[in-house]
């Protein structure tokens, strides 16, 4: 089987809350050896960078934006920035393989992603890797109980770096990976101390989609998630065999995403479509939403639709209603 091979550049997003390890991560980048470039955009909230004086001296080429969070500034500078990087490249000033953005612990990652789909320019040079969020295992249940950003980081993660384990008895983890893994059901969790990954688990995974995690594991979407704490960031999925009409999807899609875009953090799926020879695989952040013919079915694969919703306020029976209803 033959793979293009994607000349875009992957940008690889690091977040997490205040505290819970993101500059030992990105350390950890920077000095271990992947034979890879790296243009790193550091993000500071306030006048002065402190975070660039933590970063340990690299030959990477380290931006730093520090007036304002990434997420209030993202449409403009961040732009700005990477067009800058594009245009040194092509000028051959610089080189680099990647980018990897270290967001402030402030901040909601996915205007970060939405740069990447709304620019055609730089979505036409860039691709989104992973969402990368680094969770402080000792704090995180306070943080979830009182910040909605602590919620929105994880629910937007492809990986969740579940760090500062030494902190935790077994008890308190495995009561912590249920409720992380109840809001959000398709990241792949990494338990560390002090951020000791294996790169290759963080880098090149193209784990921005649900292929990555349905070839792991085909069946994750069938696990009954429990749930007991009363977060406003929550999960549904559905697993349907039965094919869907083209035209009904649309109009739902549309729909959905005109009412509920805003409350709507990430969703993901592989669409089993009527008359469609091709697994159709979507994905979407708030109102923006991308959907496209896959490979084809293989021979003897089941041909089934798997769905993930991540959200604030979801009303399952509502969304598994209007989901029915375009059933073909």
């Amino acid at each position: 089987m033959s793979f293009i091979k994607s000349t875009k550049i992957p940008v690889t997003i690091l977040t997490g809350y205040l505290g819970a390890g993101k500059t030992t991560l990105l350390n950890r980048i920077l000095t271990e050896k992947h034979q890879q470039k790296m243009a790193i955009i550091v993000n500071e909230f306030g006048e002065v960078g402190i975070d660039n004086l933590l970063v340990v001296n690299s030959e990477e080429e380290i931006v730093e934006m520090n007036n304002g969070c990434i997420c209030c500034t993202v449409r403009g500078e961040l732009n700005k920035i990477l067009r800058t990087l594009t245009f040194s490249m092509e000028q051959g000033k610089v080189h680099f393989d990647r980018v990897l953005i270290e967001t402030t612990g402030l901040a909601d990652p996915a205007p970060v992603a939405q740069t990447f789909f709304m620019d055609r320019e730089l979505s036409e040079k860039f691709e989104v890797d992973s969402i990368v969020t680094v969770v402080d295992c000792k704090h995180v249940h306070r943080h979830l109980d009182e910040k909605d950003e602590a919620q929105e980081q994880i629910a937007f993660a492809d990986v969740i770096v579940m760090n500062k384990l030494d902190l935790l008895e077994e008890d308190e983890l495995h009561s912590l990976e249920k409720r992380i893994s109840f809001m959000n059901p398709t990241a792949q969790m990494l338990f560390t101390e002090n951020c000791k990954v294996d790169l290759k688990e963080v880098l090149g995974i193209k784990s921005f989609d649900l292929n990555h995690k349905l070839n792991l594991n085909p069946h994750f979407l069938e696990e009954h998630h429990h749930h007991h704490h009363d977060d406003k960031v929550t999960s549904v999925s559905f697993v349907e065999e039965q094919p869907l009409d083209r035209n009904k999807l649309d109009r739902w899609m549309s729909q959905l995403i005109q009412e509920k875009g805003e409350d709507l953090l990430r969703y993901k799926g592989i669409l089993h479509v009527k008359d469609v020879e091709e697994r159709v695989v979507f994905q979407g952040l708030h109102m923006l939403f991308a959907g496209k013919p896959d490979r084809k079915w293989r021979k003897g694969e089941t041909k089934r639709s798997e769905l993930v919703f991540i959200g604030r306020n979801i009303d399952k029976k509502e969304l598994e209603r209007q989901f029915r209803e375009c059933l073909a």
